[in-house]
């Protein structure tokens, strides 16, 4: 064992844990299971860490892990529909309207294919370029847009997005 990569292991855990179990809950839709990715992924990136040159390399690489087990999860999983599926939406008001859209939203998210979710989180959540997702999600930049291309379009039926198009995109890092 070599402390120094052990401690520098244990830094990234404790200074990035709650930032990718976020990206883990935009992946999945549930606490419980981004917590279980999260740690699957952590611990699938301990083996791999000698090989790994910087904190960043340790940051991107576990984003990729993360979508990646995401994704064979999912394609593990039964597809059949559970009997809370079902349930009728109970009427909320209209001050919690601000709820009502994130739920919608991620309601929206979690009918998208996977690789089209990630695509969509590691974009618009975690502010990434179209080269970045690429390396992350294994594919090429023109791929990743293919798939922000068609979420959105999806999103825009449940008009969910209204407004995407007036909204600057200065703050995006252009890939």
């Amino acid at each position: 064992m070599d402390p120094g990569l052990d401690s520098e292991f244990a830094n990234f855990v404790d200074g990035r844990f709650t930032a990718l179990q976020r990206f883990g809950y935009l992946l999945t839709g549930e606490w419980h299971l981004a917590e279980d990715l999260v740690q699957t992924s952590l611990a699938k990136v301990w083996f791999k860490r000698r090989s790994l040159r910087s904190a960043g390399a340790m940051e991107s690489y576990t984003r990729t892990v993360m979508v990646n087990t995401n994704i064979q999860w999912w394609r593990r999983k039964w597809k059949g529909e559970t009997p809370t599926e079902v349930l009728p939406e109970p009427s909320a008001p209209s001050q919690y309207g601000a709820v009502d859209d994130r739920d919608e939203l991620l309601r929206a998210l979690a009918e998208l294919p996977r690789r089209t979710r990630a695509a969509l989180v590691l974009r618009y959540f975690e502010d990434l370029a179209d080269a970045d997702i690429a390396q992350i999600m294994g594919c090429s930049a023109s791929t990743v847009k293919s798939h922000i291309s068609r979420g959105l379009a999806r999103l825009r039926e449940h008009q969910l997005l209204t407004d995407i198009d007036s909204q600057p995109t200065t703050a995006r890092k252009e890939g």
